[in-house]
């Protein structure tokens, strides 16, 4: 993480939920690109986009455990201000694979990138990969009760340079 993207920057505690219900994929995207539109930092296109560019390029990550997070994103012309949404799922909700987009995966974390440019999500992405891969700090996201811990668990790690 470069100096210019630092947690602050992109995401705050009212950017993060925990116990969000969705019945599915689309359900969980519509949320948190409503709130992303809410808070000034994408456009209108942009909720629109991320659930076709779901369709066609998944973002469903298997990880150790059983547990599978999702990234979903889209191109940064949908993008007014850099941002991120963050879920933690009541219960898992399916999204496909981004390895195998015939496999299904039960997925309980969402990050949801809102990003200006290319060079920033190739950053995130590479971040959040690293952050995914730490099963402590993993484990640690899935089962936070409030948003603040969220936080903590994400600047902490982001901080500490992955």
């Amino acid at each position: 993480m470069t100096d210019s993207m630092n947690t602050t920057s992109f995401l705050s505690r009212e950017d993060i939920f925990t116990g969000l219900t969705a019945r599915n994929a689309n359900e969980v995207i519509g949320q948190l690109a409503d709130h992303l539109l809410s808070r000034g930092k994408v456009r209108s296109s942009y909720r629109g986009a991320v659930e076709e560019r779901e369709r066609t390029m998944p973002t469903g990550l298997p990880l150790e455990d059983g547990l599978a997070v999702a990234v979903p994103h889209t191109d940064p012309e949908h993008v007014i201000a850099s941002g991120a949404a963050v879920a933690t799922l009541k219960e898992p909700v399916t999204f496909r694979s981004m390895d195998d987009p015939d496999k299904k995966l039960p997925v309980r974390l969402v990050f949801m990138l809102a990003l200006h440019s290319k060079e920033e999500q190739l950053e995130m992405l590479s971040a959040i990969g690293g952050l995914i891969q730490d099963n402590k700090t993993l484990q640690s996201l899935c089962e936070a009760q409030d948003s603040g811990q969220i936080y903590a668990d994400i600047d902490r790690y982001l901080k500490l340079g992955g």
